[in-house]
């Protein structure tokens, strides 16, 4: 059984810095491409960040790129969300992503099948 615990969340002031985790089991971490969407109020989902995963290849999304860095540690099935420089715009649920039945597959965006439940990140201005 696949699952995704993300963990990290919270409220942090415009210009800080938050890092989400999330924890997977039941599935072969180190050859699944992992990542992080996120979901404001009233907008649609939008993609934050992916990485391969080998770790040698990571994708961000144009609102993030230079802000976040995503990481993993195949050793501890564990993929890791930095997010520096928040602004308010960055407020939303984030959620941890696996292509946990797709072994060693390129990197793109889409075609995510494992889902975590969401993780709370508030920035106020």
């Amino acid at each position: 059984q696949v699952q995704l615990l993300e963990s990290g969340g919270g409220l942090v002031q415009a210009g800080g810095s938050l890092r989400l985790s999330c924890a997977a089991s039941g599935f072969t971490f180190s050859g699944s491409n992992m990542g992080w969407f996120r979901q404001a109020p009233g907008k649609e989902r939008e993609f934050v960040a992916a990485v391969s995963w080998s770790g040698r290849t990571t994708d961000y999304g144009d609102s993030v790129k230079g802000r976040f860095t995503i990481s993993r540690d195949n050793a501890k099935n564990t993929v890791y969300l930095q997010m520096n420089s928040l602004k308010p715009e960055d407020t939303a649920v984030y959620y941890c992503v696996a292509k946990a039945y797709q072994f060693r597959v390129s990197l793109s965006r889409s075609g995510f099948d494992s889902w975590g439940q969401g993780n709370q990140v508030t920035v106020s201005s």
